[in-house]
């Protein structure tokens, strides 16, 4: 297992947020985390990679414990993509350049200008390679802090509704380019997402969070209707379209 959670805990003035989290995760999957507004997954994703320290618990990466990692061997570990991201007075690539910040000792390396532009080619951002943050729509800005992410070549990437301003072809491609990434990278991806549908065509495992403890944990064994209204409140029925299941609410 690349990441391994034990019993992470977190609290905010004394109100539970999360509540013994446990789970782990493999090289090449990608592990989506489910469930209401509220329910702590954003808190999780911040505890994983050190932004928040848990009152309790643990959380390895290659059998290393995060919390004793410093800042820039976390990032050397860990790829990070919040929910909202600013724009600024840099151009693209060099924004995705300093996913690279890093692994660069003197100054940047031919080995560096190529990972950026394999990881623009990957994006299909080439073209605004060229551009300024602060000109870009906000799902173009988002692919762009994905790929400063992939750049770093992380062992474990972590997204935090990372399709939440694209398109709908855009979430198709961004979701399947994380997917892909973690298969031919062999890193693990961890994923909140609030589509339920586009988690079942991408993840490979699932976790849900209900008052801010794990409701249910594992593959597609999960994913029943039973289980998806225990945690939305909403009764669902499930179908299969060309061979791709989807969840269809009944209320």
């Amino acid at each position: 297992m690349i990441m391994q959670v034990d019993g992470v805990e977190f609290s905010y003035n004394g109100r539970h947020v999360l509540r013994n989290i446990k789970f782990s995760i493999a090289a090449g999957e990608f592990l989506a985390i489910l469930g209401n507004n509220g329910a702590g997954k954003s808190t999780l994703i911040k505890c994983l990679n050190k932004i928040l320290k848990p009152k309790r618990g643990t959380v390895l990466i290659d059998k290393e414990n995060v919390f004793h990692l410093s800042r820039l061997d976390v990032a050397r570990k860990i790829g990070y993509v919040a929910q909202r991201s600013e724009g600024g007075r840099v151009t693209v690539f060099d924004a995705v350049l300093l996913g690279r910040k890093p692994h660069i000792k003197w100054d940047v390396s031919a080995n560096d200008l190529e990972i950026v532009q394999r990881v623009l080619a990957l994006l299909d951002l080439e073209v605004l390679s060229l551009r300024y943050l602060d000109e870009l729509s906000g799902g173009e800005l988002q692919k762009v802090v994905i790929a400063r992410a992939l750049a770093q070549e992380p062992r474990v990437l972590l997204l935090d509704e990372p399709t939440s301003n694209l398109d709908l072809r855009n979430q198709l491609e961004v979701l399947q380019t994380v997917k892909t990434a973690a298969r031919e990278h062999n890193l693990a991806a961890v994923v909140v997402m609030h589509d339920l549908n586009m988690a079942l065509r991408f993840a490979d495992k699932f976790l849900f969070l209900k008052n801010h403890t794990i409701f249910a944990c594992g593959g597609l064994e999960i994913m029943t209707p039973e289980n998806i209204a225990g945690v939305y409140g909403v009764p669902v029925t499930m179908a299969t379209v060309q061979s791709i299941p989807v969840i269809v609410p009944l209320a």
